[in-house]
């Protein structure tokens, strides 16, 4: 009787297993098909155009040519005019500010530069905010569609990927999920709003101009919109008594000190000016600034925070900013102008 028992458990057991095997059988060919949609719906999304054109004329450019290169986020691409910096001092510079990039996006780009290229001074700003965390996908992902390198993609994700990233990076449909309902949410919605006739909302436009000009430098002539002076200021109620400095973030800084070090490469850390009326609403900003520039001091790094210089003399005013966040070309003028005189004043550049 107990053989018996045995017998019909191990059958269940058999019968069990091979259910599984049949379901993950299938499971696969549809989890394909299904990434396969997904990638395909996510090219549909429009690449940051002048990202592309950043790029591209990054790669196009002769090797060993460029003496200056930019790096960091969009307040980099917002602050720094390289055809400013050329015509003034008689080099030659390049603009690579992404959006949204953090350090160790930062830290792969330059290595990316230095395949082509021996900049003898890389200015990289740094923007607190995103120094607060450790992995963010969509920067990586912005940097992804426009290097033509596979190998450093292959090395970032194998170095800085978490586990789960990882593994969402290589399963398409896990990979190219939010891109797809992003995109088929946007075209039901422009299909119900044709089938019921539904007009959108008039939004407050920006009036002037923002387009890519050359070296990697996006001009706008934009002003702030009335409504991010208080409305929807995204710097409300920001305290500096909250701002985490990521310990991963810290380590590709480090990265990329030791990676000009090697190249004998003059690094300088720099923080673009967010708008006057931004400024006020931020409390204890000492706390961010100071950790930032501890960081700089520690590693011997020149540092400059045009928040705390902006406070000092005045440079700027709220009509230097194209939004709470980012100069417009009059106040890249006065940055860029700024920022040249401080290299000469230091003997960073003759």
């Amino acid at each position: 009787m107990q053989d018996n028992l045995y017998t019909s458990s191990f059958k269940t057991n058999i019968k069990f297993i091979i259910k599984v095997f049949i379901f993950i059988l299938c499971l696969i060919p549809m989890t394909m098909i299904i990434g396969k949609k997904y990638s395909s719906a996510s090219t549909e999304n429009i690449i940051n155009g002048f990202n592309k054109k950043r790029f591209e004329d990054f790669y196009s450019l002769p090797k060993n040519s460029l003496d200056m290169v930019f790096l960091g986020s969009s307040h980099s691409y917002c602050t720094f005019d390289p055809e400013i910096f050329d015509n003034k001092l008689n080099t030659n510079s390049f603009q690579l500010g992404m959006p949204l990039q953090h350090p160790d996006s930062t830290y792969y780009t330059l290595k990316e530069v230095l395949n082509y290229q021996k900049p003898k001074i890389v200015v990289m700003e740094v923007y607190w905010d995103l120094l607060k965390n450790d992995f963010e996908l969509n920067q990586v992902k912005t940097l992804f569609q426009v290097l033509n390198n596979e190998t450093l993609k292959d090395e970032y994700i194998k170095e800085d990927f978490p586990l789960s990233e990882k593994i969402k990076y290589n399963v398409n449909v896990l990979k190219y999920q939010a891109d797809y309902f992003a995109y088929k949410g946007n075209e039901y919605n422009n299909k119900i709003k044709n089938k019921f006739n539904v007009k959108d909302k008039e939004t407050k436009k920006q009036i002037g101009t923002e387009e890519y000009r050359s070296k990697g430098y996006v001009y706008s002539d934009y002003k702030m919109l009335q409504d991010e002076y208080n409305k929807t200021n995204q710097f409300k109620n920001l305290d500096g008594k909250n701002f985490e400095f990521s310990e991963n973030q810290k380590y590709f800084l480090q990265k990329i000190i030791n990676l000009c070090k090697k190249n004998n490469i003059e690094l300088i850390f720099v923080t673009a000016p967010i708008a006057n009326v931004s400024m006020d609403y931020i409390k204890n900003y000492n706390l961010i600034h100071d950790k930032v520039a501890n960081f700089a001091k520690k590693h011997n790094i020149f540092y400059i925070d045009y928040n705390i210089i902006n406070k000092q003399e005045n440079l700027l005013t709220n009509d230097n900013f194209r939004d709470d966040a980012h100069l417009n070309h009059s106040g890249v003028e006065i940055i860029s102008n700024h920022f040249i005189n401080i290299l000469k004043e230091n003997n960073i550049i003759s």
